[in-house]
């Protein structure tokens, strides 16, 4: 049987181990082990990579624990903005969203841009028409309610501060996302976020930018990111990656080592990404103190972890 892989991550930053109990961890690693199941049942049986990331992530987005989907942080208007993208490495298509409300799985919807437009990107009421439209399924605001979520944004409401934060004291950048490499070898990514804590102005970040928290070619690797958005953008992030291993031949490993480790940090750049190459090899690394991340081959193990 040809190789198959899936990683999945929930979001990296100061993850402080004093506040994670015993009982929050558990649910963070089952979270992650359920995206793991999902995704790793398409590819066992022959499905495609992107329809793994995609099945990978929507798990991901269901659960309030994790800031996409349904555990969106509140803008500064108390409401909820989405980004998602994903990225089909055989072809190169691509579909994204930007500051959409109301979707339930802004991924799926990211998807149909993909597969039913002549778009990559669309953003705001275009993309609520759009979702409209698909029909794809819509919730109410009561649904994207969490109270974690709401106390944060009740630290900070009617001030210029942003978070990027889950908490002071847990400083951790909730995006999601998903990599993997199918039985035909081909690769693909997906990533969604509920973006900052208190955003205004419509603030897109790096999730639904393709190059910068997003990307996948079958003749390198697929990445999908989890930081501090602008400084990814900068950085266009992902692609980089590709590129060092285009352009330098470098391995999958030492790109991504230069692009968290040398590359970011100047810019301010905290966080990390998860990385798949066309061999299989899976790299998940970051230049802080923690990253949800999980991960599974042809073995079936399924391996989860947040600290280093």
């Amino acid at each position: 049987m040809s190789r198959i892989a899936l990683a999945v991550h929930g979001g990296a930053g100061t993850i402080s181990r004093e506040l994670l109990t015993p009982s929050r961890e558990k649910a963070y690693k089952e979270a992650l082990e359920l995206a793991l199941r999902r995704g790793h049942a398409v590819l066992e049986r022959g499905g495609a990579a992107l329809d793994a990331v995609e099945v990978a992530v929507r798990a991901l987005e269901d659960t309030p624990l994790f800031n996409a989907g349904r555990g969106s942080v509140f803008n500064a208007d108390g409401q909820h903005e989405m980004d998602a993208s994903l990225m089909n490495g055989s072809d190169l298509r691509a579909g994204a969203v930007a500051g959409v409300q109301n979707v339930k799985n802004p991924i799926g919807l990211a998807r149909r841009v993909m597969d039913h437009s002549s778009h990559v990107l669309i953003s705001g009421m275009g993309a609520f028409e759009f979702a409209h439209q698909q029909k794809v399924e819509l919730e109410d605001d009561e649904y994207f309610f969490d109270e974690f979520r709401y106390q944060q944004w009740k630290e900070v409401v009617g001030s210029d501060t942003v978070q990027l934060d889950h908490a002071d004291k847990e400083k951790k950048f909730g995006t999601v996302g998903a990599v993997a490499l199918d039985a035909a070898g081909h690769l693909a990514a997906a990533t969604s976020t509920g973006g900052m804590t208190n955003k205004k102005w419509q603030r897109v970040g790096d999730s639904p930018i393709i190059g910068a928290g997003t990307y996948a070619n079958d003749e390198s690797c697929a990445v999908s990111c989890t930081g501090h958005g602008e400084s990814f953008i900068r950085a266009v992030a992902a692609h980089d990656v590709h590129a060092l291993m285009a352009y330098k031949g470098l391995s999958l490993e030492e790109a991504v080592r230069v692009v968290v480790h040398e590359k970011l940090p100047p810019l301010d750049g905290d966080g990390g990404l998860i990385a798949i190459d066309r061999a299989g090899n899976i790299v998940l690394d970051f230049n802080c103190p923690g990253m949800y991340r999980g991960h599974v081959g042809n073995d079936a193990v399924y391996h989860t972890a947040i600290f280093r």
